[in-house]
């Protein structure tokens, strides 16, 4: 009995050592010294963590999603630091549990290499702003309005309103074609017309018919030139610059306007023919 008594158990301690009353009071106070420090460090934790956030909300011209991410980032590293004090007032060294941290989080890394990438790419896409929230875009191949952007993936919504979502590593990595960054566009067309046609004439009712509609800006100036002689037509460039939010209704609207104005002003519009010779049977 003796023996078990003077056995050394924990920090060259024995149970006769562990069950003095100094030793109980100084557990107790190391205990009542980690429980005071889990709560400031909860505390504090959520009041920087709310703090960092407001700081997107407050200012408009600020990425309150940005400031989402940080603010998360600082809740946890001070949560961090939290738990390390509360090993220390234990007397565990806490070189060595930095160490253990350590190695886990490389093994981690290196199992989830390919989740790690996606959020490290998000954080670019928070950080550099590429795109936003409502921007109309070509990613990846994948046409769409960009609906939302998280750390892991961003999601569109296509021509079909059909959900599309595309890892973030995808979205970094790939070329960003961004429709709605600038405020206006240049609508192209190629109007054919006849080679026994008035070119003049061809170029008014072309002219006329698209610097009509309210849509078409005047500046910069508009382009309309002959620039091809086809094999069966001359072929007319047109080039109109309107708003952005415009582009798509404009260029159809002004591609059925200027034929049926075409046809209006008697100007023909060639089409390929084909004729077929039977060879006489012998």
């Amino acid at each position: 009995m003796e023996d078990l008594i003077e056995t050394e158990l924990w920090q060259g301690k024995t149970i006769a050592d562990l069950l003095t009353l100094e030793f109980l009071a100084s557990a107790a106070g190391s205990v009542i010294g980690a429980i005071v420090i889990l709560l400031l460090g909860w505390i504090i934790s959520s009041w920087l963590q709310h703090r960092v956030e407001n700081l997107g909300k407050r200012h408009k011209h600020l990425d309150e999603m940005l400031f989402e991410f940080l603010a998360s980032i600082v809740r946890y590293v001070v949560l961090g630091f939290t738990i390390l004090f509360v090993l220390n007032t234990f007397g565990v060294k806490t070189t060595s549990v930095v160490a253990v941290i350590g190695a886990a989080g490389l093994a981690i890394g290196l199992a989830l290499q390919g989740t790690l990438s996606n959020v490290a790419a998000g954080v670019m896409l928070i950080l550099f702003r590429p795109i936003k929230i409502g921007d109309f875009v070509v990613i990846a191949s994948e046409m769409g309005t960009v609906k939302q952007i998280n750390l892991n993936y961003t999601v569109l919504a296509d021509l079909s309103n059909v959900q599309v979502i595309v890892p973030n590593s995808e979205v970094w990595g790939n070329v960003i074609t961004n429709y709605s960054v600038n405020l206006t566009r240049r609508a192209e067309w190629t109007f054919g017309v006849g080679y026994g046609a008035n070119l003049k004439t061809a170029e008014e009712i072309i002219r006329s018919t698209i610097m009509e509609d309210e849509r078409a800006h005047t500046d910069p100036e508009p382009f309309i030139q002959v620039n091809n002689l086809g094999d069966s037509s001359v072929d007319f460039l047109v080039r109109v610059w309107c708003s952005a939010g415009d582009y798509f209704a404009f260029k159809a609207d002004m591609t059925r306007k200027v034929k049926e104005a075409l046809d209006e002003g008697g100007v023909d519009i060639p089409f390929p023919t084909r004729t077929i010779v039977q060879a006489a049977a012998e």
